[in-house]
């Protein structure tokens, strides 16, 4: 996010300097209300953890069935848009439910944005897209101090990051500078600029999609953020019966224009407290460590706590989808290829990190 540009690619009475904007006397706001905004950043700046703007405190959770009642409307909704991709979109909001993020890597055209658009279309979340290019700014996605000239003081104005649901399309194609400014976010739910610390959004999940053609234009991930996805995806074409029912679908006016919320915001903070009130027991817990234990003996780098920890956040979300209060091994099986095979390197080129998690499926007992 920046200044404001004339369509000749000038912009007006503006000075650019090491990321700060000036705003020329001409251009600055007739009328600004110093209390309005001094409202506004505290509401901006409160952590994420705490009762305003964000944060589950205060709403009680919702009972199960509830929960996993919502996850089928949203799912049923979005399914108007997305045809044929069912499970994805089940492992979507198992991601969003769990307080995850997720890296959806593809062709293009397969729907990977329509998908995000459609489920913050459902369940009534502010909606941003960042298209990363190689000339990208970190501060084009975090936002930027502007100085105004009227009253002499410095206004923050917020990146698209600043949203419920962030759709960062293509993130391969920015370096990883511009990659890094995700990095506070994803993990603590806030940003950073020129010192001040802002809290984002509850819920936040940011849903990136990665380009696997044309590899000589795109730079890779670095380690440390692919480690902060919970999961990682691919839609894959659809088959022959699904594309022709999209075609259709299609013809017309295309669904996602006629697309309407199923779900508020706050039904969705108390889903996302009922997931994180499920039970784990010790068994299950040691299951977890156990499979992770056996990627780092059989891998170059194997899942890394933060992996850990995100399979069982990820299984509470698959118990509460599936009506349950408490994780059984099963939960953890199904989520465990798309949780841990993106953080797994292996030893050797023959084999995926996803043989590595399916190899440890089958060989780690369930005590």
């Amino acid at each position: 996010m920046g200044c404001e540009r004339h369509p000749d690619g000038s912009y007006p009475g503006v000075l650019l300097r090491r990321g700060v904007c000036r705003v020329s006397d001409a251009e600055a706001e007739p009328e600004t209300d110093p209390e309005a905004d001094d409202e506004a950043d505290a509401a901006t700046a409160v952590d994420r953890d705490g009762a305003e703007p964000g944060g589950s405190d205060g709403l009680a959770p919702l009972p199960v069935s509830e929960a996993a009642d919502l996850v089928d409307r949203v799912a049923d909704n979005v399914s108007r848009v997305i045809v044929g991709n069912d499970a994805a979109v089940e492992h979507i909001l198992v991601t969003v439910l769990g307080r995850g993020h997720l890296l959806l890597e593809d062709v293009p055209g397969v729907g990977k944005t329509m998908l995000a658009r459609s489920l913050a279309t459902s369940v009534d979340c502010e909606f941003k897209r960042v298209q990363f290019t190689p000339d990208l700014l970190p501060s084009d996605v975090t936002g930027i101090n502007v100085y105004n000239q009227k009253t002499g003081e410095f206004e923050f104005r917020p990146g698209p990051v600043f949203a419920n649901i962030v759709l960062g399309d293509e993130i391969n194609r920015a370096p990883p500078k511009t990659q890094s400014a995700l990095l506070e976010a994803m993990e603590e739910g806030q940003v950073t600029v020129d010192g001040v610390t802002r809290g984002l959004p509850d819920p936040f999940t940011v849903i990136a999609t990665q380009n696997d053609v044309e590899p000589g234009r795109t730079y890779e991930l670095p380690l440390a953020e692919i480690d902060r996805f919970m999961k990682k995806l691919r839609l894959g074409y659809p088959d022959r019966a699904d594309e022709t029912e999209m075609l259709g679908r299609t013809a017309g006016e295309h669904p996602i224009e006629s697309l309407e919320s199923v779900a508020t915001t706050a039904e969705l903070r108390r889903a996302r407290a009922t997931v994180g009130e499920v039970s784990v027991s010790e068994p299950v817990r040691e299951y977890v460590t156990d499979l992770a234990t056996y990627t780092r003996e059989h891998a170059q780098l194997g899942v890394s706590p933060r992996g850990s920890i995100a399979l069982v956040r990820a299984s509470q979300a698959r118990a509460v989808v599936d009506g349950r209060d408490y994780v059984v091994p099963d939960d953890v099986q199904t989520e465990a290829p798309s949780v841990f095979a993106h953080r797994v390197r292996p030893r050797t080129g023959s084999e995926s990190g996803l043989d590595v998690v399916e190899d440890a499926l089958s060989s780690v007992a369930v005590e």
